[in-house]
């Protein structure tokens, strides 16, 4: 090959390559951006207090429906009422809570697949897999304002 041809076949590989990297990054920054999902407000018997101290302490299992199970904490002096309040994936799925009312300190575990509620556990009765990894998952309050956010590992 002479050298005129190595210079534009180095000079394309260079524009290919950027290109495509570009492409990578600008996609992989779409799909991993955390953005709030906007929430139609949802009428609840009894609003909790806008001072609601929660933290989304873990998802675990996702992509496996028996598994999977997301870890609610109540971090306020006070029982918090739940009712009303979503549970919401990047894709649009929602998990609304039923009448429920978390103590202070407590946890709630809520369970992707079907199952019975108890004190400490809720189940959305899915039969498909809700969480994916890089996906961020939010808690919105009866009124739509969000809460608390986590990015499943």
């Amino acid at each position: 090959m002479t050298r005129r041809r190595w210079f534009w076949f180095l000079l394309l590989n260079v524009l290919v390559s950027a290109t495509v990297t570009g492409l990578i990054l600008f996609f992989y920054d779409r799909s991993l951006r955390v953005d709030c999902l906007p929430a139609a407000p949802v009428p609840t018997p009894a609003a909790s207090p806008v001072t609601a101290d929660l933290d989304i302490l873990s998802v675990v299992g996702a992509g496996t429906v028996s598994s999977e199970i997301v870890v609610i904490r109540n971090n306020g002096a006070e029982s918090l009422l739940l009712t009303g309040w979503t549970l919401r994936d990047g894709e649009g799925s929602i998990f609304t809570f039923p009448l429920f009312s978390l103590p202070a300190g407590a946890t709630v575990r809520i369970h992707t697949a079907a199952g019975t509620d108890s004190a400490s556990d809720l189940y959305w009765g899915r039969s498909a897999p809700v969480w994916q990894a890089g996906e961020p998952s939010a808690l919105y309050d009866p009124g739509g304002t969000a809460r608390a956010f986590y990015r499943v590992p």
